[in-house]
């Protein structure tokens, strides 16, 4: 599945991205600590060029805690501080939060903006922060957590944030939050599914049935017991479609004559899993580590 889905706010929030680029200190991205690799959008790694960057992994409550944690050591191995005598800038610092660990946000992340940034004396001397990600990881969430207040709209889909605005903590640093931008045309088939199945792709650009039959198939190499607990499954299918189908059968999902209506079966396959209702899963695991990625041939 190769998407191509560039709408023009998207293109007018680039734009912006990239005009307020060189009056940053340091870049906030936001990913999808069940996809990191898949959730970072290669166009703000083109832009923030040396600029030192603080990886947050958004969501991490809903992804497998082992994932994350090799995931944080991997992202902050790739992008180390400069050696002595090295040219300043470049290092990535990589923090994992959940929604419930506001406060740790709130604390940990202007800490590790003060770590990455020289310090700034003197009238107007603040620090400049810019949240970015690819839509729905949750950017406004945690603008308005270092905020202590709803500053920023927010919604579970893609595209709530419209245009970029500008806001200040209470420790006196600058944050800029901007809408979701995804990439012209996403070609790695597997993290166009991947962003499909964690809700970063509005629906109505997606094939249900498709993404759902890589996800059931993602699920059953590396999650058969979380499978097999939420849907009450003695014995598990053989196949993603087979899958698919048992869950129809289970959750009502029939048509006139008995057959089971995939749409519908899929639908909750997806939902289960975004909601967290499956466990915690990652999409996703850094290279080292087992990565049983890939379509599943359904029979």
């Amino acid at each position: 599945m190769s998407i191509q889905w560039y709408p023009g706010h998207m293109t007018k929030a680039r734009r912006a991205i990239a005009e307020s680029m060189p009056s940053q200190d340091v870049i906030i991205e936001v990913l999808d600590a069940r996809m990191p690799r898949a959730s970072e959008n290669p166009v703000v790694a083109e832009l923030r060029g040396q600029k030192p960057c603080i990886k947050v992994l958004n969501k991490s409550d809903l992804a497998d805690p082992a994932v994350t944690k090799a995931w944080l050591r991997h992202l902050e191995a790739e992008h180390p501080a400069p050696s002595s005598g090295s040219p300043p800038g470049g290092q990535v610092l990589a923090i994992a939060i959940a929604a419930s660990q506001s406060s740790e946000a709130r604390r940990r992340i202007p800490e590790l903006c003060k770590r990455l940034v020289p310090p700034k004396n003197g009238p107007g001397k603040v620090v400049r922060a810019m949240i970015v990600g690819i839509p729905n990881v949750g950017k406004s969430t945690l603008i308005n957590t270092l905020m202590e207040r709803k500053v920023a709209k927010v919604g579970d889909e893609p595209a709530v944030t419209k245009s970029q605005q500008l806001v200040t903590l209470k420790s006196g640093m600058a944050i800029s939050d901007n809408p979701g931008i995804l990439w012209p045309k996403i070609d790695d088939e597997a993290a166009s599914f991947r962003l499909a199945v964690g809700g970063a792709i509005p629906d109505t650009a997606i094939d249900y049935q498709s993404v759902a039959l890589f996800a059931a198939g993602y699920f059953l190499r590396r999650y058969p017991e979380l499978l097999a607990a939420r849907y009450k499954l003695a014995e598990l299918p053989e196949t993603a479609a087979a899958l698919i189908e048992e869950i129809g059968r289970r959750r009502g999902c029939l048509r006139s004559g008995g057959a089971v209506d995939l749409h519908k079966a899929s639908d909750i396959l997806v939902h289960d899993f975004r909601a967290g209702r499956l466990g915690r899963i990652s999409l996703e695991e850094p290279p080292g580590l087992e990565d049983p990625s890939g379509i599943e041939e359904s029979a």
